[in-house]
């Protein structure tokens, strides 16, 4: 079992970086605060190369920083690579920041995407991040998703190789269920699982509770949805929310779902992003937080 540690969110008075209220979390041996900042915001349309405003894509990352978000996420497959650079641009060398890339697939082109599990191409993908991101071991390597068509061990073996070797430090699994986890972590030790979920969409459930019981970290993909939440209906009826954002609503719900809860919002924003970091200091009273366990039940997941 995976050894995890957490610090309780932030209470009483705080003069520090909002994002710091939400807590802490343990990788493996890296301690971060359990509000991210997903970085998959921050391309063209279809995941497709460079943001239309590559100068406000950096100020979002840096200020994103400057809010206490210490681990951001991103992906070879978000440009593809140019999401690598970017984060490069912006924040190298990444003092007091964890960077958590994917990898395990090919965009061939906007809104594309599909899994390649080859050794192979593990090792290449693993090279060209490390180059990219400008580091010589990746903090935390996520394999996208599991290609149905390459036995798992080969593909886990390459990255057990890689980490033996001192270029990955973690492990994580996306989109994975628990037999997938389970069949994991015979062959390599893993830290984190990276599902979508959120308030409106709940078909991993069963996995949060099983790495909350295993000592996994759960990181929701798309926890603000689509950024759209009007299909819960409105919040005002939760006694004492009616005049905070949704955003911020969707976010304190995770952090209290689950201590080893660590969502990454994403946005192209600073209004949003400076949203998103506020809403670690919103505390959801029990009742506020079984209302709104009623507004949405399970529902099918998607890809990203």
């Amino acid at each position: 079992m995976s050894q995890q540690q957490t610090s309780a969110p932030g209470t009483g008075r705080h003069t520090g970086p909002p994002a710091h209220l939400s807590g802490t979390i343990t990788l493996g041996d890296l301690r971060v605060h359990r509000l991210g900042y997903g970085a998959i915001r921050l391309t063209g349309p279809g995941t497709w190369g460079d943001p239309a405003d590559r100068a406000g894509a950096i100020a979002v990352l840096r200020r994103a920083v400057d809010l206490g978000v210490d681990f951001i996420d991103t992906a070879e497959a978000y440009g593809p690579y140019t999401n690598e650079e970017l984060i490069r641009d912006a924040l190298h060398p990444y003092t007091g920041i964890v960077v958590a890339t994917k990898g395990g697939g090919v965009r061939p082109g906007p809104d594309q995407w599909e899994a390649v599990g080859r050794p192979g191409f593990i090792r290449q993908g693993v090279e060209m991040s490390l180059r990219r991101l400008g580091v010589d071991c990746l903090d935390l390597y996520q394999l996208h998703r599991i290609d149905p068509h390459v036995p798992l061990a080969d593909t886990l073996g390459a990255l057990r190789d890689l980490q033996q070797a001192g270029k990955i430090r973690h492990i994580g699994l996306s989109e994975a269920d628990i037999d997938d986890i389970h069949a994991a972590r015979q062959i390599l030790d893993i830290v984190s699982v990276q599902n979508h979920y959120n308030l409106a969409t709940r078909h991993w459930e069963h996995v949060v509770d099983y790495c909350q019981d295993e000592g996994i970290a759960f990181i929701p993909w798309g926890p603000l949805g689509s950024g759209d939440l009007s299909c819960l209906g409105s919040f005002a009826h939760v006694d004492g929310l009616a005049d905070r954002p949704p955003a911020q609503i969707a976010l304190a719900w995770l952090l209290r779902r689950c201590p080893l809860m660590l969502p990454i919002p994403g946005t192209a924003t600073l209004s949003r992003v400076e949203e998103n970091a506020h809403a670690a200091g919103l505390r959801l009273s029990d009742d506020q937080y079984e209302q709104l366990n009623t507004l949405a039940g399970p529902s099918p997941a998607s890809a990203h």
